[in-house]
């Protein structure tokens, strides 16, 4: 991968949380229309690396690099107006405002003005909720509010979109069209890296996958040969990976 080429780089990344190295020595890039799977069972970091690079936890060690800046210090609201998006795993929409009151809240926040109306209505149109737009954030389904916080980090487009568990809570059908909508985002030139449980649909719109063990970066490759790696079969994937449909053809 050219340096050109690179949208995110993690050199080195340790995160110490209550005394344990959570991350441990996590190196990876990622580059422009990539999308790429950070794969593993519960409990192996990737949340806790997702955080480190969105900057809502600090490091102990390494160097985060959006670009080429090195953002290893920089508060999560300065990564975002550099282009970082972030979609957390924990639901984080603003329940008590309206979808078209989230999107502005966030607007400010990336770019430092308010919205026009036109603005707010092509962001919620982005994701389908044009018709949601006055729709208390409390109200929508699982689904819907995945794709407004999704559409919030994309109200100014990202160089590179953090998803951490984009399809949790969200029927197959909603994950379905989420799983389009983080493709799309690949192929417009936007770095994605997504951690999910669902594999399936992980596998199916990553163009690579990379799988993490105990905080350290276990295997890497394209979803089929990441699928047969001895690693990726006997910890993680385990007796039914053979079951799981195969990932399209990459355009």
């Amino acid at each position: 991968m050219t340096a050109a080429a690179v949208a995110l780089r993690v050199d080195a990344l340790r995160v110490v949380r209550g005394g344990k190295a959570i991350v441990r020595s996590v190196s990876l890039e990622a580059a422009a229309g990539e999308v790429l799977g950070l794969l593993g069972p519960s409990g192996a970091g990737k949340s806790t690396l997702f955080r480190a690079i969105a900057g809502e936890l600090p490091t102990e060690k390494g160097h985060v690099h959006l670009g080429g800046d090195d953002v290893t210090s920089w508060p999560l609201w300065r990564r975002a107006r550099l282009g970082l998006g972030y979609v957390p795993q924990t639901p984080s929409v603003l329940w008590d405002l309206t979808v078209r009151g989230n999107l502005e809240a966030f607007y400010r926040i990336v770019h430092e003005r308010a919205p026009t109306s036109r603005e707010v209505s092509l962001a919620a149109g982005r994701v389908n909720l044009g018709d949601r737009l006055d729709v208390a954030a409390g109200e929508l389904s699982a689904g819907e509010r995945r794709r407004l916080e999704l559409a919030r980090a994309i109200t100014r487009t990202p160089k590179v979109l953090i998803c951490d568990e984009p399809f949790a809570g969200v029927d197959p059908q909603g994950a379905a069209h989420l799983g389009e909508l983080l493709r799309g985002l690949g192929e417009s030139g936007v770095a994605v890296i997504l951690a999910d449980h669902h594999v399936a649909e992980a596998l199916h719109i990553c163009t690579r996958a990379t799988l993490l063990l105990d905080g350290e970066i276990a295997a890497s490759d394209e979803p089929e040969a990441f699928r047969d790696h001895p690693l990726v079969r006997g910890r993680y994937l385990g007796s039914w990976q053979r079951s799981l449909p195969p990932p399209p053809p990459v355009k």
